[in-house]
């Protein structure tokens, strides 16, 4: 009760400091504390509805800076949560930037709050905790904030480059809206809006790319300003239309009364140039962070026995054809994988015979050879240290799983996911997953399962981890650190992090009854419902297996949500707990009666937000099946959900009822039931995978 008591003092503490500060926003430069406390500073910007920045936060004992929306005036202390940083430790940080959980659509009005880290796990767990832990900073008997005006437009950055003079590489776009980015040479400067066009890319959905390649449809002759400016899509047709309709359609993406854009020198270039940084490796892949071959090739790696005439046996890999014009971060496989420490060379090589297939050794160096320059052979030489690298990729994820992008072993072992409180001290108590075990190589997409549900977006940390008594199993936490410790390089563990979004999550437990239903936790980052449909939802029937709502449920975590069944269940079943949202504000659920066109489930990972359990009518339980999804059999035995039919591939009597239904022919809410079966069929042949 002490608990709940100072939780609803704490949303009491957030709410009234909002209104003690206002809506205005706050000038430039001010803050809401004096240094020695914490206070924050976040000024008027453009964004592309991705990520805003905070220009200063000030955190005496360390934490993080959440992101509110307008909704926290009105006393919506958790739903307004649109993102939060990073842990930050004790201090002064300048230019955080902040991820938002959702890209904003429109015009805002957001607010930046620090944050404590009241329970020291380095996760921001205010929301998920119903307010019981990382609650505000405070000061003069209100949370530290600042308000802010964010203009929802676009950015877009370059750096000065070599090229051909066919293409242009823009290193970063943000759109809020979908779009292109156009080239435009510096005439554009002198009013010439449309001449001024060099070239623009594809179209470009909402959100941040990396590297987009514009190739020219007027090619550079000479060293020009080039100018990337981010355009609209105006008519929806993704083609751009801007010139070719005199500016009435597409046009620039606008910010403080100008387009936005960039400005960079681009400098015409016939040599070949690579940049090869020293690097960690398991030893099979490594990273030529930029290559330039103005006629097109290849990127070889050679080892350091080139350097004594080996010139065919030194070479150890090769990347994949690269068009004309400058690459970042080209990945290359080597075919004969390192096995020490040692230097590696990268040699931009050209495609002589056009074919797009490198031929240097086994023609004899009869073709593909190397670009030189001033009688020599391009290269950049790098050294490599043998031992690991992974990447963890931002991700969106149901709390059970997370997916580690790449891991390159020298050795083989394991790649273990850590949470934040790694970084304080906690070796063994941080480690929250970790994969079977792989062989040496390179792996792509390892899905690790969580040992407990994570309910709210966390900072996590990939780390390889050998095997060191190779017996195939992780020993690490057992063990003490005795045994299958991490890979090592440059004095420290090989690591990288990535912020796992979570929406929602939900748990449910085998149970008895049937004419009700307990869900043993929800999550709902945006509040919404928890929804409990049968099994035959993965024959398509996406709204006729519900058999139950909760009531609206706001933001935060509930735990024992009963659901009185509108359609009991008359035999044992399945019973799927569906996280679902509000998508239209009004606190009803709307989902059925408007065929999916509002309320749908949360999603992750390219699923439905869902957990399982059996529901036993006749008979007893046995006990065994108290924890989600344990009981192996709970979804191979129930006849709607049998081995001999995945998801995707459903019954095709079932399928073809509910495709012939004449509710659901040719309704609007048919295409969604579709798309919704899909989300759900992914979703429950990954918790079957995990039993």
């Amino acid at each position: 009760m002490r608990q709940r008591i100072t939780a609803a003092l704490m949303i009491v503490v957030v709410t009234t400091s909002v209104g003690l500060v206002g809506a205005a926003p706050a000038a430039a430069g001010d803050t809401t504390a004096s240094n020695h406390t914490a206070s924050v500073t976040f000024t008027e910007q453009t964004s592309g509805g991705t990520t805003v920045t905070v220009d200063e936060v000030t955190l005496p004992d360390g934490g993080f800076v959440t992101i509110h929306d307008s909704s926290l005036a009105d006393g919506a202390t958790f739903g307004s949560v649109v993102g939060t940083s990073t842990y930050l430790e004790a201090g002064t940080h300048e230019n955080v930037t902040v991820t938002l959980d959702e890209r904003l659509s429109e015009d805002a009005t957001l607010t930046a709050m620090p944050h404590k880290d009241t329970d020291g796990d380095r996760a921001y767990t205010f929301v998920s905790s119903n307010g019981m832990a990382d609650g505000p900073y405070t000061a003069d008997g209100g949370a530290v904030v600042q308000t802010a005006n964010v203009t929802v437009s676009a950015t877009v950055s370059i750096t000065d480059q070599p090229t051909n003079g066919d293409s242009i590489v823009v290193d970063s776009v943000v759109l809020s809206e979908g779009g292109f980015v156009t080239v435009h040479d510096a005439s554009l400067l002198d009013g010439a809006t449309f001449d001024s066009v060099r070239g623009t890319s594809e179209y470009l959905e909402a959100g941040h790319h990396e590297n987009v390649r514009v190739h020219l449809d007027d090619e550079l002759t000479e060293n020009a300003t080039v100018i990337p400016m981010a355009h609209m899509d105006s008519n929806d047709n993704q083609m751009y239309d801007f010139v070719e309709d005199q500016g009435g359609a597409d046009g620039p993406y606008t910010a403080d009364g100008g387009a936005v854009l960039d400005t960079a020198m681009a400098t015409l270039q016939t040599e070949a140039s690579a940049t090869f940084d020293a690097q960690t490796t398991g030893g099979h892949h490594v990273t030529v962070s930029e290559v330039f071959v103005p006629e097109g090739g290849f990127v070889t790696m050679h080892d350091s026995s080139i350097n004594d005439g080996a010139v065919f046996d030194s070479v150890r890999g090769t990347s994949e054809y690269l068009e004309p014009g400058l690459h970042h971060d080209v990945t290359v496989a080597l075919d004969d994988p390192l096995t020490e420490d040692g230097t590696l060379v990268a040699m931009p090589h050209m495609d002589s015979n056009g074919n797009e297939t490198y031929d240097f050794v086994e023609q004899e160096g009869g073709a593909d050879g190397p670009y030189t320059a001033d009688g020599g052979a391009v290269v950049d030489a790098g050294a490599v240290t043998v031992s690991a690298s992974v990447s963890l990729d931002d991700q969106t994820s149901d709390g059970t799983t997370v997916v580690v992008d790449s891991v390159d072993l020298s050795e083989g072992g394991f790649v273990t996911v850590h949470d934040s409180s790694l970084f304080a001290g906690e070796t063994l108590g941080s480690v929250v997953g970790t994969s079977e075990y792989l062989e040496a190589g390179h792996h792509e997409n390892v899905a690790i399962e969580l040992d407990e549900k994570i309910t709210e977006t966390r900072s996590l940390v990939a780390m390889p981890h050998m095997d060191s008594n190779g017996n195939e199993m992780y020993d690490f936490v057992e063990q003490e650190g005795g045994a299958d410790g991490p890979y090592i390089a440059d004095g420290g563990a090989v690591v990288d992090t990535g912020t796992v979004t979570v929406p929602a999550a939900v748990s449910i437990s085998a149970q008895e009854g049937g004419d009700s239903i307990v869900v043993d936790s929800v999550t709902l980052q945006d509040g919404g419902f928890v929804t409990i449909h049968d099994a035959s939802v993965l024959d398509g029937a996406v709204f006729d297996s519900v058999r139950g709502t909760s009531e609206y449920l706001s933001p935060g975590t509930h735990e024992n949500v009963t659901i009185e069944l509108d359609q009991q269940y008359e035999q044992d079943g399945t019973a799927i707990a569906m996280a679902h949202m509000d998508s239209n504000g009004n606190e009803m659920y709307d989902f059925v009666e408007q065929e999916g066109g509002a309320d749908g489930p949360y999603t992750a990972a390219g699923g439905a937000v869902v957990a399982d359990a059996s529901v036993m009518v006749s008979g007893m339980d046995d006990g065994s099946g108290s924890d989600e999804m344990d009981d192996s059999d709970e979804m191979d035995d129930s006849e709607d959900m049998d081995d001999s039919g995945d998801s995707e591939n459903t019954n095709d009597s079932d399928s073809t009822g509910e495709e012939s239904d004449s509710e659901n022919d040719g309704t609007p809410g048919f295409g969604v039931a579709a798309a919704l079966v899909a989300l759900i069929g992914a979703s429950l042949i990954a918790l079957r995978s995990r039993r």
